[in-house]
């Protein structure tokens, strides 16, 4: 069985100061052990870091230009 990846850029609706917190926590809502969402952000959302992890979420968190973050969250699975 293949994991679900679910990717969300975030950057243009923050970019036109739209909040992008309810579309975050939907994307994330249908995910399972080892799923992963990567978010795309203009800035390091850190704020979100403890907020997924309360829902069992590990993340890595790059900085890929000036404006641009993408992190990746995987969801923490059972024990193997």
């Amino acid at each position: 069985m293949k994991n679900k990846v679910v990717e969300l850029d975030v950057r243009e609706d923050i970019k036109n100061k739209l909040e992008p917190f309810q579309k975050i926590m939907s994307a994330v809502s249908g995910l399972d052990a080892e799923d992963v969402f990567i978010l795309h952000a203009p800035f390091k959302p850190i704020p979100l870091f403890g907020v997924l992890k309360a829902k069992g979420f590990e993340y890595k968190a790059e900085e890929i230009d000036k404006k641009h973050w993408k992190v990746i969250f995987t969801k923490s699975g059972e024990s193997k």
